[in-house]
């Protein structure tokens, strides 16, 4: 299964990731009406260090331990995609405590977020991927 890899010694900590995710996941078709006058809360989350930036998102793990978790059953895994339901999320955040690579976060609407590879939008592919000027991020499988 294809997945989003981070090649930190590439990335230029530029944060057009997060920009990408947070148009690829806000439904518009146009990314100035999407990002104008917005605080953004991505599904991807840049890190930076002293010498070294990174990405971190989902890894989609094939034994997750977020979905066990998960005391709604908000969490799933299709084909190889871990999902949320937020009609079941309860916003427990016990996914959050449970995901060793930080990767799920609170959503701006009391649930939880996190990336879903761009399934669930109008794009398809992983914005943050197309979004990276420097190649940093990319999607394939391993």
């Amino acid at each position: 299964m294809k997945r989003v890899y981070v090649n930190e010694e590439w990335c230029l900590g530029c944060h057009l990731c997060e920009y990408y995710c947070t148009f690829a996941n806000s439904n518009e078709k146009d990314i100035v009406k999407a990002l104008k006058n917005v605080v953004i809360n991505p599904r991807i989350k840049l890190e930076e260090g002293d010498r070294i930036n990174f990405a971190v998102s989902c890894r989609h793990c094939e034994d997750p331990i977020c979905v066990k978790g998960c005391i709604t059953g908000a969490l799933s895994i299709n084909d190889g995609i871990i999902t949320v339901d937020e009609n079941k999320c309860i916003g427990c955040y016990t996914c959050i405590l449970c995901c060793p690579y930080g990767a799920i976060t609170p959503s701006d609407k009391g649930v939880i977020q996190k990336c879903e590879l761009c399934t669930n939008n109008i794009h398809g592919t992983p914005q943050c991927v197309k979004g990276c000027p420097n190649n940093a991020i990319v999607f394939e499988e391993r």
